[in-house]
């Protein structure tokens, strides 16, 4: 099992618009069947942390690829737009999950 988070540093003062824009994008993915439920939060402001940062995480059972074949990338409308205005930079992260035996 594998946490995949991506991470979005934002202009000043939009971290909760970012949130919001994530929270639709990925209920659109999971409504899609496409990833499981995922996790949006911020840093920055009221608790430590990089000021303006949110994160999106969620798990996977293995990691693919969103190009692969037969795959069909949900309709977002004018939300990747509206997240891309606002965003200054953004990466993916992948942790492997330990599973106890």
């Amino acid at each position: 099992m594998y946490l995949v988070r991506r991470v979005y540093k934002v202009k000043p003062g939009t971290y909760r618009k970012a949130a919001e824009l994530l929270t639709q994008i990925a209920k659109k993915y999971e409504d899609a069947g496409q990833r499981t439920q995922s996790r949006i939060y911020w840093s920055g402001g009221t608790v430590p942390g990089p000021k303006d940062t949110v994160y999106m995480d969620w798990a996977e059972e293995q990691l693919r690829s969103p190009y692969r074949t037969g795959n069909i990338i949900p309709n977002f409308g004018d939300l990747t737009t509206q997240l891309r205005e606002i965003q200054e930079e953004s990466h993916i992260e992948f942790y492997e999950m330990f599973s106890p035996k």
